[in-house]
């Protein structure tokens, strides 16, 4: 049998790397670009924090108001922006701007509750362990079991601390329940709730059983206080199950 060949067209180029960091192939055409050209480029790559960049100087630009966000993301960039501006202002931040949808609002917060909860987890961990703290409890008073289970049951603290947070993160990752971002189907919402308390028990332990751990946390972050206005505004955990006392909030 003999050999098959096959010729490249004359016309043809090889196949271009959509790496943007491998060199082009094929000619190079370089454009001047305009000043308004510029200072889009210029926009664009300063509000990217590149490797490398110091800790000081993240997210070192200027913020934007959400309606100048151009972005599917809008909304979890907005409330990202205000709370590294100002997390203090807890009410202004869960209040639902002029022209969103409410039910977006509460969906990015709830995400936005999950990341930062990491970040008390990693705080808590030395001082929690499975031996110090065996049950997840909030005082004597309150026992939480674990939902992760086939049946709910008792979990040392920190796994059930992070038995929870992975649950509330694929709940929300769901592309059945949220298929996108702009746009919240009713159905989604009304199991937001669920997964609001499970994740406020975070607060309730470290509170009542990591106080100085706690306290200095939410001193910097003011989390536990975002989540009780975000409660209020919402409806989402009742009165008589926020157990971390509102003087501990500042």
């Amino acid at each position: 049998m003999g050999s098959f060949s096959r010729s490249m067209p004359s016309n043809s180029r090889p196949r271009c790397w959509s790496n943007p960091f491998e060199a082009p192939c094929g000619p190079r055409v370089i454009k001047k670009m305009s000043d308004e050209e510029t200072e889009n480029v210029v926009e664009t790559i300063v509000r990217r924090n590149v490797p490398g960049t110091r800790t000081k100087d993240l997210f070192a630009w200027p913020d934007q108001a959400l309606e100048d966000i151009d972005s599917s993301l809008a909304s979890q960039q907005f409330i990202q922006q205000f709370v590294r501006q100002n997390p203090a202002d807890v009410v202004a931040m869960v209040t639902v701007p002029e022209g969103s949808d409410d039910k977006v609002w509460q969906y990015e917060h709830l995400r936005q509750f999950c990341l930062e909860l990491n970040d008390l987890a990693v705080v808590l961990e030395p001082e929690c362990t499975a031996t110090s703290c065996p049950q997840m409890k909030a005082t004597d008073e309150w026992l939480y079991l674990c939902a992760a289970h086939k049946s709910p049951k008792e979990c040392s603290a920190i796994s059930y601390i992070y038995h929870t947070l992975d649950g509330a993160t694929s709940f929300l990752n769901n592309e059945k329940l949220f298929p996108n971002r702009n746009s919240i189907p009713e159905t989604s919402v009304t199991k937001m709730p669920s997964i609001a308390r499970r994740i406020y028990r975070i607060f309730a332990h470290a509170y009542y059983h990591h106080t100085a751990l706690f306290t200095e946390f939410e001193a910097r972050r003011h989390l536990c206080k975002r989540f009780h206005a975000f409660s209020a505004a919402f409806e989402m955990v009742t009165e008589a199950m926020l157990v971390v006392p509102a003087k501990a909030l500042g």
